[in-house]
């Protein structure tokens, strides 16, 4: 009888060494399929910081570039500024230049009005000259 429940014992001991080795090895599976998950998941953790730093890359990119864009776009203001102060200052040039044009043509034809005047004048003297002389010879 003893030997029988020996025996009934040691084949109870012996499934639970069964199961404890399946236990064991559904364990080590467990654990590396964990680590394999967690080897997975450290390289997509990678992945992710890489395309975060390619990302703030661009970002620097694209501000330094905005950046340049409103430097840019201030220049251009300034100079379009300035191009509007010379053309008002061209506009008056023209303005005196049209003025002093003008007062030009008034003493250009006073000139020639007293030109004309003094033409006259100079023939009308050589008539009286002429006739003066013309008197004395007779005289």
């Amino acid at each position: 009888d003893a030997g029988k429940g020996f025996a009934v014992v040691a084949s109870e001991v012996k499934n639970l060494a069964n199961q404890t080795a399946k236990a064991t090895e559904e364990i080590g599976t467990q654990i590396n399929g964990i680590q394999g998950a967690t080897q997975d998941a450290v390289k997509a953790i990678r992945e992710i910081s890489a395309v975060i730093a390619e990302i703030n890359q661009t970002s620097s990119t694209v501000a330094a570039a905005v950046e340049e864009q409103g430097a840019a776009t201030q220049e251009i203001a300034r100079n379009v500024e300035q191009a509007a102060q010379g053309t008002s200052t061209v506009a008056e040039s023209i303005a005196s230049v049209s003025q002093a044009a003008a007062a030009s043509g008034e003493a250009a034809q006073q000139i020639l009005g007293s030109s004309e005047n003094l033409g006259t004048q100079s023939s009308d003297l050589n008539t009286e000259v002429d006739r003066f002389l013309k008197e004395v010879r007779q005289v």
